[in-house]
């Protein structure tokens, strides 16, 4: 009697297990199929009239809908991230959109991040626990530094979201210290580009497009990379205190 409930509850833990990953790497290839064409600047421009009028009319909605769709966007790694951001500060300028982007991506990344560690995070936390030399340091400099290496990933454009998404959960890292981290972390990037798509109205006057590439512009890219530095700081300072305190 025992074998069969144990062979009974082994496919649903295996469900539960793999289940939320492969759920969201299924949408994320069918969105990338059917929804690249929805979820693109060009859709934007295109729609630009409608979504205004709607806004105008139905405000409060319209915020509900935006977030609504900010979150399975990033949930599900859909593309068109970039262009839901602009969007955001399209149809509410600057400070709510950054403010609706944020809470929006937030929340997206805690649900692919709590999918995550529900499935492959648990496993790979408790073998990198319980390994030894090189993979067990790694782990251990990342457990004690866990603030300065989450800012860092945030903060770090090169970073793609959706890693910075599933490392943690991986790596074991609590819910809370993620969910802060992503929502502190992600502001300054959110307000670049929210500022974008706040002036798209006159890009789309002059027939343009957005350009992208402009966090990596100097006088963009510089202060965040010294965010990333400050970011760093305790750790910089944790390893030149432990190399002293070995040469005594």
């Amino acid at each position: 009697m025992t074998d069969m409930t144990e062979a009974n509850e082994q496919p649903k833990s295996a469900v539960a297990r793999y289940g939320p990953i492969a759920l969201i790497a299924t949408v994320a290839l069918v969105g990338a199929f059917f929804l690249r064409d929805y979820l693109s600047f060009d859709a934007l421009r295109d729609n630009r009239e409608a979504l205004i009028a709607f806004r105008d009319s139905n405000y409060a909605l319209t915020v509900l809908a935006f977030i609504a769709a900010y979150v399975v966007i990033v949930a599900f790694s859909l593309p068109g991230a970039a262009i839901a951001t602009l969007t955001g500060g399209f149809l509410f300028g600057t400070a709510l959109g950054a403010t609706f982007n944020v809470i929006g991506a937030t929340i997206g990344a805690v649900l692919i991040f709590q999918a995550a560690r529900m499935g492959l995070g648990k496993q790979l936390k408790e073998r990198m626990d319980a390994s030894e030399g090189m993979v067990s340091k790694i782990k251990k400099g990342i457990d004690e530094n866990q603030w300065s290496m989450l800012f860092f990933i945030r903060l770090v454009p090169a970073v793609p979201f959706f890693v910075a998404n599933l490392i943690p959960a991986f790596l074991g890292v609590p819910l809370w210290k993620f969910a802060v981290s992503t929502f502190l972390g992600i502001i300054p990037g959110s307000l670049v580009y929210t500022s974008v798509g706040a002036g798209l109205g006159e890009v789309f006057a002059r027939g343009e497009t957005p350009n992208l590439g402009i966090i990596f512009e100097p006088h963009i890219l510089l202060p965040i990379l010294g965010l990333c530095a400050l970011s760093l700081l305790p750790v910089i300072i944790k390893a030149v205190t432990g190399k002293k305190d070995l040469l005594k």
